[in-house]
């Protein structure tokens, strides 16, 4: 029940006008979504697909990737369930977008992923912090 009210507020919450485009949020979401569905299914290789050349610079195999995701970033790693929250448009080739995550441990998190719009159009994620959320539980 209580995700249920979570995901219902998260909804409000990103419904703000004025911020990016819907297309780009989409698209944007998508791209999140997918790479999260890509680490519950163990395919190191997709999920690393979704990374954007920064990130891949650092990290430049799958397996460095994944070693870095599974170590430093568990609830993105193994979510129960997430949402997604605010998004803003910080440029006209970037979104910030935040993701309220219930980790495998049971607790709320929240990641914020940045996004950059690709010359073959597609958004690839720049970045993600994450941070215990400060949402009480009842």
């Amino acid at each position: 029940m209580r995700s249920y009210v979570i995901t219902a507020a998260i909804l409000l919450l990103s419904a703000v006008p004025g911020l990016a485009g819907d297309a780009e949020v989409r698209a944007a979401q998508s791209t999140i979504d997918s790479q999260l569905r890509a680490f519950l299914a163990d395919d190191g290789a997709l999920a690393y697909s979704f990374a954007a050349p920064n990130v891949k610079r650092i990290f430049p195999t799958v397996e460095s990737f994944m070693d870095m995701v599974t170590n430093g970033y568990m609830p993105v790693r193994r979510p129960r369930n997430y949402a997604f929250g605010k998004v803003e448009q910080s440029s006209p080739t970037s979104i910030i977008q935040q993701v309220l995550i219930t980790g495998p441990d049971g607790k709320e998190y929240e990641a914020v992923y940045t996004l950059e719009l690709q010359p073959d159009g597609t958004f690839r994620i720049t970045g993600c912090s994450l941070r215990a959320s400060n949402t009480l539980s009842t």
